[in-house]
């Protein structure tokens, strides 16, 4: 990667994220990400564990921690990253889920996109790398709506940057600019939906998030993993019961607001009638988890934000 850098990175704040976290697996996220970030921030959301002396055994004086008490979500931890690094001086923000690890170079080449992207006039919502499944090795396309599917956006040879309707928060850069503009993580949804309500809330406000071409980063996503055919070999991530609570009932509250697209609207009504016959027939707590998302779609109706 042309834009990659052994330094670390001006005025960029990483925001890590952690509940619960694999002790390994942390250490070798702070390993990658210190190198790249000027500034960073682990937000722990109430772990058993005392991550704050995981962090310390790393011997890294650069990275600071902030720790919730209990499990107030995603988007609160996201915030009180934010707030952090305001405080600090930073003009960007990294968000980083614990079970990531970015490439080197990830930081400076998103970094440089974005400083690009915003001189041609662009107004950007986030940059965000492919993300490259940890089991498989395979790298995820960028994606756009279109039609009945989510289409994957192809890099053309020496292409740098592509648009994409979706990012995932973890590898998002995000400017503070940006999230003054549009707004920050909404704590109603707590888990999931979290990184989609808030690019469907940039874009309505005439922001456009971007993939990167050339950046990655390895990303585990969901719990079980099962092979299906349909059309060719799939592996469908599977999560524990709990997180589909929160996937339906999130769908709902944001299928009610005025400004997620109709493009949004029709694929995501798709997504969840597909994940609700993959839990019937793959989940190995099926009855359980189909428990959860009845109970997600009640409270969605309902307009209830309960954790």
């Amino acid at each position: 990667m042309n834009e990659s850098s052994m330094s670390p990175v001006a005025e960029v704040m990483a925001v890590v994220v952690t509940y619960q976290p694999d002790s390994a697996r942390l250490g070798a996220l702070l390993n990658a990400v210190t190198p790249q970030a000027e500034y960073i921030v682990v937000v722990d959301n109430g772990s058993a564990q005392d991550v704050a002396s995981v962090v310390a055994a790393l011997g890294s004086a650069t990275v600071h921690v902030i720790s919730l008490g209990k499990n107030l979500g995603i988007a609160a931890a996201h915030n009180a990253g934010i707030a952090w690094a305001r405080t600090q001086g930073a003009k960007y923000v990294l968000l980083m889920d614990q079970d990531s690890e970015p490439d080197p170079g990830m930081v400076a080449a998103l970094k440089a996109a974005h400083e690009d992207l915003v001189a041609a006039g662009n107004r950007v919502a986030a940059i965000g790398p492919r993300s490259r499944d940890r089991r498989t090795g395979h790298l995820a396309p960028h994606v756009r709506f279109a039609g009945m599917r989510f289409a994957p956006v192809a890099c053309e040879p020496g292409q740098r940057v592509v648009k994409t309707d979706l990012l995932i928060s973890s590898g998002s850069l995000i400017s503070l600019a940006t999230l003054d503009a549009v707004g920050e993580m909404d704590e109603q949804l707590f888990i999931d939906q979290v990184d989609t309500e808030w690019v469907l809330r940039a874009r309505a406000k005439g922001y456009w998030a971007w993939g990167h071409c050339a950046a990655a980063m390895a990303h585990s996503l969901g719990e079980w993993r099962r092979r299906v055919w349909l059309g060719r070999w799939r592996e469908i991530p599977l999560h524990k019961p709990f997180r589909y609570y929160f996937m339906i009932r999130n769908s709902v509250l944001l299928q009610r607001r005025d400004y997620p697209c109709c493009a949004w609207r029709r694929l995501d009504t798709i997504r969840v009638l597909q994940m609700a016959v993959f839990v019937m027939m793959l989940h190995p707590q099926r009855l359980l988890a189909l428990g959860k998302m009845l109970q997600g779609l009640r409270d969605g109706i309902r307009m209830r934000n309960s954790r």
